[in-house]
């Protein structure tokens, strides 16, 4: 499994940025796929994640400002990002579980794509 992130860079507050996750493969075989961020001398955390049934998961942060989707037709999952706030520096990563099954044994693997910086200026 590879996931390949895109879309990071510089931005001011206020401003918008879209992340993109490249996938080896449909994301459809993901049990979740989706970004977490991690900021300087702070803990690795959600922003975003589709699980394969059921609504999107969300960082409490948020707070309706991103958007996460799939793009079927590219193998990617998109983070819409709006009104961005320098509180949101950080390094996005992507990240995906593929569960797979194996006579009564489940299996939960969770890849890692490298980080993508995002930078937000006061």
């Amino acid at each position: 499994v590879q996931l390949q992130a895109s879309g990071g860079g510089l931005v001011q507050a206020g401003g918008s940025l879209r992340l993109s996750c490249a996938t080896s493969g449909s994301t459809f075989r993901f049990t979740k796929i989706g970004w977490y961020r991690q900021a300087p001398g702070k803990q690795r955390e959600l922003v975003a994640a589709i699980r394969s049934a059921g609504p999107a998961d969300y960082g409490d942060f948020v707070k309706g400002r991103f958007s996460i989707s799939r793009d079927n037709a590219k193998n990617t999952v998109d983070l819409q990002m709006n009104s961005l706030e320098p509180e949101d520096t950080a390094v996005y990563y992507c990240n995906a579980v593929l569960t797979t099954n194996k006579g009564w044994t489940r299996y939960e693997n969770e890849y890692w794509g490298q980080g993508t910086q995002v930078t937000v200026s006061s």
